[in-house]
C-alpha cells in the first residue's frame, strides 16, 4: 500500500504549488538497499539524457547500455557505468537490444539451474529509432521488466495498439512510461494546478496552444534528419508534436487533480496542414541546380547553409566549442577531438559533403542522414506547419456521484487549437491562450499570467527551472518513474499504484494522445472531421 504522505519520504508531488518556491536541481530520493537497475537500450541524445538525469536525480543506478555503434557505447559505459575500467563487466554492455534478450535469457537459465551469475536489470529505458519501438517493446514484455519508452510509442497506429493489448496485462505488476516529460515540468504541473484545482479562470471554453519549432531546428530533425520521411519513421503531428497533443488531452481530458470522475473524452477533431516551405519551388533562384550547400553559389546568403549552422558561431556549431545536440548527431565522435577545433571542422565539413544522386538505391538514401542537403532539394515528405482542432460537447456527470456544480462544471463544452510551425525564431518555447468563464491564462515556457474577471486582478507567476531539459521535464519524468520502480521492487507498493500516484499517467492515456494524432492525419489527408467515439471505438477499443 501507498503511505499516507508522499511528501514525507521525499517524493516530487506532481500537483504541488511550485509559484515562488526557490528550485534547485532536484536532490535524488534515498537509495534503496537493493536500487532499481537501469538498463539503457540506445546511446544517443535521449539515452544520454535519460542516464544523466537517472544519475543526478533518481535512486537508481544505470547498470547496462544496449548500443550498435561502438563509440557511442564505449563512451556511454565509460561515462555512466564501468568509469575507467578497461573492459565493461559481464552483462553491462550489449551491441544491441537483441544480444541483451539473448543474454538475459540464458542468464535465467542459468540461474535457475543453480549458477552464480550477474544480477539482472529491473527496467529498460528505450531510445532507439521511432520506428523499433515496438519490435524492443514486444521483445521486452516477456521478460517482465518495467518500461519507460521514449516518444513517440510506435510509428503507426497498428503499432500503438498492439503494444497497448501486449502491455495492458503486465499493468498488475509492472509500470510503464513514455517520454511525455512536458507533463513533468513545473511550469506546467502548476498550469493544470492553475486550470483544474484552483479553478483560477472558472472553466475552461478555449485553449489556442502553438509550437514554434525553429526555422534550423527543423530544418535539421525533420528535413535533413532522421524523421524527414514518414514513410520511414512518422507524420511529423507524432515525432515532434505528440508532446503537444498530450498536454492538450492532460488539460481538457483527464480529470482533475484528486478527483475520481471519468475522462471528459472529446468529440470531434479535424485538421490541416502541408509541406509549406522545404521544398523545391521554393528553392532560392541564385542557388541553381545545387543540391549540397557546400557546392552551392548561394551557401553565404542562405540562412539554411549546413556550415552555418553546424560550422559556424551563429547558432550552435563546432566553432562555439558544443559538443553536445545537434553536433553530436551529425558527427558522434566529436568529442574524440578534444580542444583541436580545426580537426573537428574538417570532419564536420567532410561528413556535410557527403550527398547522393539518382543512382544512389533508394535503402541507402532511407538508412543515413544527409545534414549537407539542400534543404530545397531533401527528400522530405513531413509537414512543416499544421494546425488540429479538437472540441468537447457538454458531457454532464449523473447526480448521484457529483455536485450540482461539477455535474457540468469543467465537463462544459470546450474546444482546443494547436499549431505546429516551423518557420519561427522560438525554438520549442510554446505557449499557450487559455479562456475560460471567469478569466484567463497567458502561459509560454517561462511564465503563466493570470487575468481575473471576477476581480480585475491579474497574476504573474514564474515557475523556476530544475533544469533545462523540457523546463525540468526530463528530470521530472526520470524520477518519478524510477521512484515507481523502486516502490513496487523495495516498498512492496502495488504496481497500479505507483503508476497512480507517482507517474500519474496511465497506459490508457499514452494510448489516447497517440490515437487522437492518428485521427488527426486521417482527418487531414480526407479533408474531413472526425467522430472521436466511432473513430476510437474502430481503430482502438477492442479489449
Amino acid at each position: 500500500m501507498a503511505p499516507h504522505s508522499l511528501q514525507d519520504e521525499g517524493v516530487v508531488d506532481l500537483e504541488q504549488n511550485l509559484n515562488d518556491v526557490e528550485i534547485r536541481p532536484p536532490s535524488p530520493p534515498p537509495m534503496s538497499a537493493k536500487p532499481p537497475r537501469l538498463l539503457i537500450i540506445g546511446a544517443g541524445s535521449r539515452g544520454r539524457t535519460y542516464a544523466r538525469c537517472s544519475l543526478q536525480s533518481s535512486n537508481g543506478v544505470i547498470a547496462a547500455v544496449a548500443e550498435p555503434d561502438d563509440y557511442k557505447r564505449d563512451d556511454f559505459g565509460s561515462k555512466f557505468i564501468w568509469g575507467r575500467r578497461t573492459s565493461p563487466p559481464d552483462g553491462s554492455s550489449f551491441k544491441d537490444w537483441k544480444e541483451y534478450v539473448t543474454w538475459e535469457t540464458d542468464r535465467r537459465r542459468r540461474q535457475t539451474a543453480g549458477e552464480t551469475v550477474p544480477e539482472g536489470v529491473d527496467t529498460a529505458f528505450i531510445c532507439v529509432r521511432d520506428d523499433l519501438h515496438i519490435d524492443v517493446i514486444m521483445a521486452l514484455a516477456p521478460l517482465g521488466l518495467h518500461i519507460m519508452c521514449e516518444k513517440p510509442l510506435a510509428t503507426t497506429l497498428e503499432d500503438c495498439t498492439s503494444i497497448y493489448r501486449t502491455l495492458a496485462p503486465i499493468q498488475t505488476s509492472k509500470v510503464i512510461s513514455i517520454g511525455h516529460v512536458m507533463r513533468y515540468s513545473p511550469h506546467n504541473m502548476l498550469l493544470r494546478k492553475l486550470l483544474l484545482k484552483d479553478n483560477a479562470i472558472g472553466d475552461i471554453l478555449s485553449v489556442n496552444h502553438t509550437e514554434p519549432v525553429g526555422f534550423w531546428h527543423f530544418s535539421h530533425s525533420y528535413v535533413r534528419g532522421n524523421w524527414r520521411k514518414e514513410s520511414v519513421t512518422a507524420p511529423s503531428l507524432l515525432t515532434k508534436s505528440c508532446h503537444d497533443i498530450d498536454i492538450l488531452l492532460w488539460l481538457l481530458c483527464s480529470p482533475a487533480p484528486g478527483s475520481n470522475a471519468p475522462e471528459h473524452l472529446p468529440a470531434s477533431v479535424t485538421s490541416t496542414g502541408s509541406v509549406q516551405f522545404f521544398r523545391k519551388g521554393r528553392k532560392p533562384k541564385a542557388a541553381g541546380n545545387a543540391t549540397n550547400c557546400l557546392s552551392c553559389p548561394a551557401e553565404n546568403d542562405c540562412m539554411y547553409s549546413s556550415k552555418r549552422i553546424y560550422v559556424g558561431k551563429r547558432h550552435l556549431g563546432v566553432e562555439t566549442g558544443n559538443i553536445r545536440w545537434p553536433i553530436s548527431i551529425v558527427l558522434p565522435d566529436i568529442e574524440s577531438y578534444g580542444d583541436d577545433i580545426d580537426k573537428a571542422k574538417d570532419a564536420m565539413l567532410s561528413v556535410l559533403a557527403e550527398d547522393y544522386d539518382i543512382s544512389t538505391p533508394q535503402e541507402v538514401i532511407d538508412s543515413k542522414n544527409w545534414f549537407g542537403r539542400c534543404v530545397f532539394e531533401s527528400d522530405n515528405d513531413v509537414c512543416d506547419e499544421q494546425v488540429v482542432t479538437m472540441t468537447w460537447e457538454d458531457d454532464p456527470l449523473p447526480q448521484s456521484s457529483a455536485t450540482a456544480k461539477d455535474a457540468l462544471g469543467a465537463r462544459g463544452a470546450k474546444q482546443a487549437t494547436f499549431h505546429m510551425i516551423a518557420q519561427t525564431k522560438k525554438q520549442c518555447q510554446r505557449y499557450t491562450y487559455i479562456y475560460g468563464t471567469e478569466g484567463e491564462i497567458y502561459a509560454d515556457s517561462k511564465t503563466i499570467t493570470v487575468e481575473d474577471f471576477r476581480t480585475g486582478e491579474t497574476k504573474t507567476y514564474k515557475p523556476k527551472l530544475e533544469s533545462l531539459g523540457h523546463g525540468g521535464g526530463d528530470h521530472g519524468l526520470t524520477r518519478q518513474f524510477v521512484l515507481a520502480v523502486d516502490r513496487v521492487k523495495n516498498s512492496g507498493w502495488r504496481a497500479e499504484d505507483a503508476q497512480r500516484e507517482l507517474i500519474g499517467c496511465s497506459l490508457e492515456e499514452i494510448i489516447r494522445s497517440h490515437a487522437m494524432v492518428f485521427a488527426a492525419e486521417e482527418a487531414r489527408r480526407e479533408r474531413k472531421t472526425v467522430d472521436w467515439k466511432v473513430w476510437w471505438d474502430k481503430n482502438v477499443s477492442t479489449m
